[in-house]
C-alpha cells in the first residue's frame, strides 16, 4: 500500500485527484489533504506518507517552498508537484528541489499510474534493501551475543540482561538463539557448563563441589542434576568411566 497526501488549495482539484487514484487501481490510501502549505507540513511530518501530491500555488507555504521542508521533515518522502501551468522555469526549479515527478493539470491516468508504478517499484527495492540491511544487523547481533555467551558462560548471565544490553526483547532474542544454535538460552548454557566440567573431571585432585562451582553451579545437587540430564550420568560415574 502507498500512503498519499494531498496538498491543493482547490477542493475540486483534490477531490478530482482523489477519483483518479482510486480508477488506477493501485492500493493506495489517501492519509490526509490540506489547502495550504503550513498545515501540510505540520501533518506530513506527523504522517510521513510515500507520496505527496502538492501544487505549486498555495497559501502559506507554496508548492516549492513545501518541498523543501518535505525533505527536512519527511526526507523520505516522493514529493510530486502538480501545476495548472506547462512552464519550463517551474519544472526546472522543482527538479532542482528534488522534486520525485512533475505534473500538469488536469491530470492524465496514465501519467499518474506511470508515477504510482515507479514508487512502487522503488518502494520494493527499498524495502528489499532495508530488509537485507536488518537480516546483516541481526547475524552481527546474534553472533557478538553468542561470543559473550561463550565468554561468561559460568557467570550469573541473564538473557533478560543481554536483551537489554542489544536493546532486543527477551522473547525476540531468546527466538534468535534458538534459530542459530537449535536450543534455546539455558539449555546452551547448560551444554557449556557441563562441557566445561568434562574437562575439569579429568583431574582427579579437584572435588565434584568445586568442579560445580568453577562451571557457575554453587548447588552441588543441582549441577549433579544438569550433567546427568545433558551427559545421561552423573559427574562421579563420568569420572570412573575417564
Amino acid at each position: 500500500m502507498l500512503n498519499i497526501y494531498i496538498a491543493d488549495d482547490e477542493v475540486w482539484i483534490t477531490l478530482g485527484l482523489k477519483k483518479l487514484l482510486e480508477k488506477t487501481g493501485f492500493d493506495v490510501w489517501v492519509q490526509g489533504t490540506a489547502n495550504n502549505g503550513l498545515t501540510a507540513k505540520e501533518e506530513i511530518a506527523e504522517f510521513r506518507p510515500d507520496v505527496v501530491f502538492t501544487d505549486i500555488r498555495m497559501p502559506g507555504l507554496n508548492g516549492l517552498e513545501l518541498l523543501s521542508a518535505i525533505h527536512k521533515v519527511s526526507p523520505e518522502t516522493k514529493v510530486v508537484m502538480i501545476s495548472g501551468y506547462a512552464e519550463f522555469s517551474y519544472a526546472q526549479e522543482a527538479v532542482q528541489r528534488h522534486a520525485y515527478d512533475y505534473l500538469v493539470k488536469p491530470i492524465k491516468e496514465e501519467d499518474l499510474r506511470r508515477v504510482l508504478e515507479n514508487v512502487l517499484r522503488e518502494k520494493g527495492e527499498y524495502a528489499s534493501s532495508v530488509e537485507n540491511e536488518t537480516s546483516s544487523s541481526n547475524d552481527r547481533m546474534i553472533d557478538s551475543v553468542i561470543a559473550e555467551i561463550r565468554e561468561h558462560y559460568t557467570e550469573d548471565i541473564q538473557l533478560t540482561t543481554l536483551a537489554a544490553k542489544y536493546a532486543v526483547s527477551s522473547g525476540r532474542l531468546s527466538t534468535m538463539i534458538k534459530d542459530e544454535l537449535q536450543m534455546n538460552f539455558s539449555d546452551y548454557i547448560a551444554r557449556l557448563r557441563i562441557q566445561r566440567a568434562k574437562e575439569l573431571l579429568e583431574d582427579e585432585t579437584m572435588s565434584i563441589q568445586e568442579i560445580a562451582e568453577i562451571v557457575g553451579y554453587n548447588d552441588y545437587f543441582y549441577f549433579t542434576k544438569v550433567f546427568k540430564k545433558v551427559q545421561g550420568i552423573s559427574p562421579s560415574k563420568y569420572r570412573k568411566s575417564l
